[in-house]
């Protein structure tokens, strides 16, 4: 029954997306990007890497990037290196994003977290086909445009405790490869190694930060509803070709959100993003800001959408999750000034396996359990008993607050109990 209520979200999300087809808004593009003429901006283009600005897809792009206060799947990766240190569960995800034209993203990522350390990899290749033809229309030479990055994660909360969830510091490390292929001269004659020259190694990292708390609450979780994020992504020495010549600045971004589920099926998101060319900071890109929206409707389906202002080009998104058992899959489409309404184009695919938490949701059901029954003694007068309960529940967690409470505030009557029975015994 679950799975047939998912493929009727899946069939809702294409269905809306086809009403967008059946628009004609391709003698409303010039009109609508007239709007944001004012925006473009001189400096954008001139960074290498520029597939690490792509999403890869899932949560994070379906919320218009704008997740690095979030940060709650897998999909943190690109977006806050600190969201491994709060993930509820070990996950394993597959990417696929259809971008502009032939240009495919493809992604595999894992990630695990024990207590309060998160770690996790991810390798993810961008590629674009390649054809030369010479000027009679023979073709002379083919191949694939490749940037291709491997991604290691690590990362602590710091301070983590009942109310205070937490300072969660993350870092990623980043080792790339750009491959391009051969091409020929002016007479038509394949340049042999002339692809490799231009290919080019890089090694950067990203930096994060994220923090969670409780904030105009509607609903009871122990889960805070509101998180704020910093990042700085991106950051490395600049690249040079294999081959020699000028050098080029890496993509890099220094990022600041906030995420506030404000009802508990609602989550809204909004970061701001200043790009930073660290070879001439006067040509960095302008500042770009992003805004996300998630309503769970179900249990099984949730959906998402998104807007982006990067320059004169505005990117609007919208994306759905739905939930099969442990299996999620998310559908994301994006539109922006660079395609067409069409269904097919600009398409993203993500599945994702959650492998279990590692025990730890029973180990909060224990330990609260424990609790409780320690409150139920301190109350009959039972101190001593409901210390040794709630020493237990710290061997589990040691930093539950409310059992380092309940231990203090006993041991203190237990201690005033002794000094009034001494006196009497005085007397």
């Amino acid at each position: 029954m679950e799975l047939k209520r998912t493929v009727c979200a899946v069939v809702t999300i294409f269905a809306l997306m086809m009403s967008g087809v059946a628009l004609d808004l391709s003698d409303s593009y010039a009109s609508v990007s007239s709007i944001f003429d004012s925006l473009t901006d001189e400096n954008a283009g001139q960074t290498a890497f520029r597939s690490l600005l792509i999403p890869g897809g899932g949560r994070s792009e379906a919320m218009g990037s704008a997740f690095s206060a979030l940060a709650n799947d897998i999909s943190f990766f690109e977006t806050n290196p600190a969201g491994s240190a709060t993930m509820k569960n070990t996950e394993l995800a597959v990417f696929h994003n259809s971008w502009i034209a032939d240009s495919r993203l493809e992604t595999v990522s894992f990630t695990q977290r024990t207590d309060t350390t998160g770690y996790g990899a991810s390798i993810r290749c961008f590629y674009v086909p390649f054809t030369e033809y010479n000027s009679f229309g023979e073709r002379v030479s083919r191949g694939y445009y490749t940037e291709t990055l491997g991604v290691l994660n690590l990362s602590h909360n710091f301070l983590a405790g009942y109310y205070f969830k937490g300072i969660a510091l993350g870092v990623n490390l980043k080792a790339g490869y750009r491959g391009m292929p051969d091409y020929s001269d002016n007479d038509g004659t394949i340049q042999s190694g002339s692809g490799l020259d231009q290919s080019a190694f890089t090694i950067m990292g990203d930096f994060g930060m994220q923090t969670r708390f409780n904030f105009f609450k509607l609903y009871n979780s122990r889960d805070p509803n509101f998180s704020v994020g910093l990042t700085a992504r991106n950051i490395g020495p600049p690249v040079v070709p294999i081959g020699g010549g000028e050098s080029e600045a890496l993509p890099s971004l220094l990022t600041a959100g906030a995420a506030w589920k404000w009802a508990k099926p609602m989550t809204i998101s909004a970061e701001v993003q200043q790009p930073v060319n660290f070879l001439d900071v006067a040509e960095s890109e302008s500042m770009a800001y992003g805004a996300g929206f998630s309503v769970e409707f179900v249990k099984f389906f949730t959906f998402l959408a998104g807007f982006q202002l990067k320059g004169a080009n505005p990117r609007v998104t919208i994306g759905g999750e739905m939930n099969v058992n442990d299996l999620q899959f998310n559908v994301n489409y994006t539109l922006d000034m660079t395609t067409q309404v069409a269904l097919f184009n600009r398409i993203s695919l993500a599945a994702k396996l959650n492998l279990g938490d590692r025990g730890r949701a029973n180990k909060e059901k224990k330990v609260e359990d424990l609790y409780i029954r320690g409150l139920r003694l301190y109350a009959a007068g039972e101190l001593e008993s409901a210390v040794g309960l709630w020493n237990e529940a710290l061997e589990i967690d040691r930093h539950f607050d409310p059992a380092i409470e309940g231990v203090a505030a006993a041991t203190t009557t237990l201690a005033i109990q002794k000094k009034i029975h001494d006196l009497q015994q005085l007397e």
